[in-house]
């Protein structure tokens, strides 16, 4: 054999023992994602994650404030607690937290500017219209969002069945509105303020966990504890100081006030985690369902008042976020 047919055969055989290679890795890629989410895909599980603490979360935050009636102070608990245990959790070798870095400090202060203002609006927009007209304006978002996506997060426009899917999704919360509880607002300018924090908040710190590189709860550490600065600065404006001084912590006010801070660390990790994971526009639609049930739940259990076609109305919008599409990334 010429030296010509032996490097031939010595190139076939790396080949071959590459493609080897190669099928033994998909072979444990598959087996192992089999045995380790069960079937589902890792999307499918984080919106699960996410959807069980969003709903839970705004249940336990109702008994908390019900109980403990100083919603600001507990927002500052609840930030105070998450940023803690993430501390203490690094330490202790349970979660992997990085060192304050200024460079990514500088541009978390943009995700709590969005944060702190998509809250206030939010409070103030529900002081000027009911809960549904803010779930129905709340629900075109995902219209708006689409457009930020392709322009500045780098995904293609969603498909058709997408944007039919969108736009049923609020044709349906806007038949609840019409059919159950009326259209109400006063002040369109906290609307319209509310819009601007939300669209920012959402699409900034979808591009901080595409462009900054650090472990999720690193997001939810930096996030938390600068979030409970300005926080603290604005508890004497809001006048709870005078309740707080009032409060008696029985075990019947404490449990739900650990409890809802226990759930605001799951929260933080859920909704990085979903948001590391999918499009902007998926993100919003997911809260968005999140909450349309829990109006579902509670309609079904306790208003006795609510009529058929509003509760149809709900589960059509239930059933348009199913059909949506998340957008590809556009080729570089």
């Amino acid at each position: 054999m010429t030296e010509k047919e032996r490097a031939t055969d010595d190139e076939k055989a790396k080949l071959l023992d590459g493609m080897k290679d190669v099928e033994a890795a998909k072979h444990q890629q598959e087996t192992t994602k089999q045995l380790y989410f069960g079937g589902l895909g890792l999307t499918t599980l984080v919106i699960i994650y996410y959807a069980a603490c969003s709903s839970t979360m705004l249940v336990i935050n109702k008994v908390a404030i019900h109980h403990f009636p100083c919603p600001i102070s507990l927002l500052c608990l609840q930030l105070f607690f998450s940023a803690i245990a993430v501390s203490i959790g690094h330490y202790g070798g349970v979660v992997s937290a990085e060192a304050i870095d200024f460079d990514k400090l500088k541009k978390f202060v943009w995700v709590v500017v969005g944060f702190l203002g998509t809250i206030f609006a939010n409070i103030k927009v529900l002081q000027h219209a009911n809960v549904e007209t803010f779930i129905t304006f709340r629900s075109t978002t995902p219209l708006i969002l689409s457009l930020c996506d392709y322009l500045f997060l780098g995904r293609a426009f969603p498909t058709m069945r997408s944007w039919l899917s969108l736009l049923v999704l609020v044709a349906g919360s806007i038949g609840y509105v019409l059919t159950d509880s009326g259209f109400k607002i006063d002040a369109y300018y906290w609307l319209l303020l509310w819009f601007v924090f939300f669209t920012f908040d959402t699409v900034y710190v979808k591009h901080m966990c595409e462009t900054v590189k650090m472990s999720n709860w690193s997001r939810v550490y930096y996030t938390n504890a600068i979030a409970l600065g300005p926080l603290l600065l604005a508890l004497p404006l809001v006048g709870e100081q005078d309740r707080l001084g009032t409060v008696t912590w029985t075990p019947t006010m404490t449990i739900p006030v650990l409890l809802s801070c226990l759930m605001g660390i799951c929260m933080s990790h859920s909704a990085y985690l979903l948001r590391d994971t999918v499009s902007a526009t998926l993100f919003t639609i997911v809260g968005i369902l999140c909450k349309i049930i829990t109006v579902v739940i509670n309609v079904l259990i306790w208003d006795k008042h609510a009529t058929p076609a509003g509760i149809g109305f709900l589960l059509v919008c239930v059933f348009a976020g199913t059909f949506y599409e998340q957008a590809p990334k556009r080729p570089s």
